[in-house]
C-alpha cells in the first residue's frame, strides 16, 4: 500500500496538498480595520456594509446584534478562504494566507484575479508581494489613510512581522 501511494504521489501532478482556513490572528487584522458597526452603512466606497465589512444583501435600515456580527465574519471567511485557495497555486504559510484573504475580503475576489499580486505570488516573486498589497489603498479613486494603514498591516502579516502597531 505504501508503494501504491509513494508511486501515485509522483505521478500526480504537483497541486496544493490542502485547503487552508484563516487564524485568529487573520480575523483580528480584518476585526481591526473593519470595526464593527451593528447598523448599516455606505462605506467610502458607497456600498453599503454592517458587521465587520459584510455587504452581501445589505440595505438601509438593517441591524445585527455583536453575535450575529461575529457569525457572518466567521460564516463569510469560508468564502474568502476559497477565493484564495482556488487561485493561488503554490503553497503559502498562515500569515501569507491570512493577509490574503483580508485583502481579498475587502477588495473583491475579481481584483485578486486580475492582480499582478496575484502574477507575483503565484510565481513565487516573494520580494515584490508586499510592494504589490500596498499599491491597493483607493476607495473612489481616492487614497485613503486607512487603506493605507491596512495595506502596511497585510504586508507586514504576509512577510511574518509585527502588523498590530500600523
Amino acid at each position: 500500500m505504501q508503494l501504491f501511494r509513494s508511486i501515485l504521489e509522483h505521478l500526480t501532478p504537483a497541486t496544493k496538498k490542502i485547503n487552508m482556513k484563516i487564524s485568529l490572528e487573520g480575523l483580528g487584522l480584518i476585526k481591526k480595520f473593519e470595526g464593527c458597526e451593528l447598523e448599516a452603512y455606505k462605506c467610502a466606497a458607497g456600498v453599503w456594509t454592517i458587521g465587520y465589512g459584510s455587504t452581501k444583501e445589505v440595505k438601509e435600515g438593517d441591524t445585527l446584534t455583536q453575535g450575529e456580527a461575529d457569525y457572518l465574519l466567521k460564516h463569510e471567511m469560508d468564502e474568502y478562504e476559497g477565493y484564495v485557495n482556488d487561485m493561488v497555486k503554490v503553497d503559502l504559510n498562515q500569515n501569507q494566507f491570512d493577509a490574503l484573504v483580508s485583502w481579498v475580503f475587502n477588495l473583491g475576489p475579481s481584483n485578486l484575479s486580475s492582480s499582478t499580486l496575484l502574477t507575483r505570488i503565484n510565481n513565487k516573486d516573494w520580494k515584490d508581494v508586499p510592494n504589490q498589497i500596498k499599491r491597493w489603498n483607493k476607495a473612489g479613486g481616492k487614497v485613503l489613510e486607512g487603506l493605507i494603514r491596512r495595506r502596511e498591516a497585510e504586508a507586514l502579516l504576509f512577510e511574518g512581522k509585527e502588523w498590530h502597531e500600523v
